[in-house]
């Protein structure tokens, strides 16, 4: 058959210019095996009846794309411009400085992760985190797992397992991708009794739960959406104040990582808070308002503290080295409110003017020939979903979303939002103002 005679040998492939950057990267074999695999796909195709390229360089050229398109999966740098500041799909918070530097100190190195230099004796990861968690919020003791979700599953299967976790209706969640409490808390061993309405649950119903089998009242912030109208919930001291006096401790899990009140971000449950209020336990994300690494803590009284940093699951679900360093970093700059405000880059986004904000949209208007759009951006990551943030972007026409496709597959890859028939470039989810001149730059380049 003509059309597979055209097909080019594999060093003719990796001798294209385009490849060029993959032969660097992955060396001759690895950029080889992605060129054979692009090869026998374009094999299979022109078998079945698909039309030539035009000729051997023509064929060459197209594999070649395909094998870049086989190495398309490792992760890239995205520029965010949704105007959703701790934004899941795209890692959520991104890292200080501080906390890049902490990483990229010791990751190419040994470190004293579990080692204690002053005795020379076997250290704990958690010596490096826990004090400084258990300080930022108040309590007497704390531990980091590897997500919040981990650190739920921990605390229930040690404190819990095979016996019964009072909650309310309302705060049956479900959290990202189609995880349920109810189901969370069967796989940790616990027997969930719900107690109240969707809409309204009191005190007394949480007292008419608690009997000989009652091993936790379980709080579980409804992060990510908000009943309203005629409601009612209990709050943590009344909680908490229940469970002292029938002997069961509460667990508090605030989800967001609001390690105290901040003016910014008003109403969002916060650890320090639910500590001063007597909850046994509080559970927060280090990966959303923190501004950290993906980490859950566990922090409140040290013996339940204990108790899950003992549970053999904590071995399965402890936080990496890298992780360590990070949250590290993350957690003493919070030692300092306002310096973690200007510092943390979430925190950053969050409290910027929005005056600034639009000076950043008008610096990018200019440069691109858009208009300047007001918007409201959102916190995301679960946290106030109905708390706007007054926003500004860059306005361009793009009725058919070419340039949206265009600008969020290239290089570096720049995230906006469809409106309207109009592409929205918030800028208050800019990391900084070079983000305006390296998005101009490449809306120039894709049109």
């Amino acid at each position: 058959m003509e059309a597979l005679r055209q097909l080019p040998a594999v060093d003719r492939v990796l001798n294209e210019p385009a490849l060029a950057g993959l032969v660097a990267e992955l060396g001759h074999a690895g950029a080889a095996d992605l060129a054979r695999r692009a090869l026998d796909a374009r094999r299979a195709e022109l078998a079945a009846g698909a039309e030539a390229a035009g000729g051997r360089d023509a064929e060459a050229a197209l594999v070649a794309r395909r094998a870049l398109a086989l190495d398309g999966t490792r992760l890239r740098r995205v520029l965010n411009a949704t105007g959703v500041v701790v934004h899941t799909n795209l890692g959520r918070a991104p890292l200080p400085a501080e906390a890049v530097r902490a990483v990229a100190g010791t990751a190419g190195a040994y470190a004293d992760l579990e080692l204690d230099l002053a005795t020379g004796q076997r250290g704990s990861r958690q010596a490096h985190v826990g004090p400084l968690a258990a300080r930022l919020v108040g309590a007497e003791a704390a531990i980091a797992v590897n997500n919040c979700a981990g650190a739920l599953v921990l605390v229930l299967a040690a404190l819990a397992r095979e016996r019964e976790v009072v909650v309310s209706r309302g705060q049956l969640i479900e959290i990202g991708d189609g995880f349920r409490l109810p189901e969370i808390m069967a796989q940790a061993g616990a027997r969930l009794v719900e107690v109240g309405a969707t809409n309204r649950t009191r005190l007394d119903d949480y007292a008419a739960a608690i009997g000989p089998e009652t091993a936790l009242i379980l709080r579980a912030h409804p992060s990510n959406f908000r009943v309203v109208g005629f409601t009612e919930e209990v709050a943590v001291a009344d909680l908490a104040r229940l469970g002292a006096e029938r002997g069961v401790p509460v667990v508090d899990d605030i989800g967001s990582g609001l390690v105290r009140p901040d003016p910014d971000l008003p109403g969002e449950p916060d650890a320090a808070g639910s500590v001063a209020a007597g909850a046994g336990l509080v559970l927060f994300s280090a990966d959303k308002l923190l501004g950290g690494p993906q980490a859950g803590v566990i922090a409140g009284r040290a013996d339940l503290v204990e108790a899950a940093a003992r549970h053999p699951l904590a071995r399965a679900l402890r936080i990496d080295r890298l992780g360590v360093a990070a949250l590290e970093a993350v957690l003493r700059l919070h030692l300092d409110p306002e310096r973690a405000r200007a510092a943390v880059p979430v925190r950053r986004m969050i409290a910027m003017p929005a005056d600034e904000v639009r000076a950043r949209a008008e610096r990018l208007a200019a440069l691109t020939g858009g208009d300047v759009a007001e918007t409201a951006a959102r916190i995301g990551g679960g946290a106030l979903p109905a708390v706007d943030l007054p926003s500004w972007a860059c306005a361009l026409p793009d009725p058919a979303g070419e340039l949206h496709a265009a600008l969020r597959t290239g290089e570096p890859a720049v995230l906006g939002r469809l409106e309207d028939g109009r592409l929205l470039l918030d800028c208050r989810t800019l990391l900084d103002d070079a983000d305006v001149e390296v998005i101009a730059a490449r809306v120039t380049a894709c049109r």
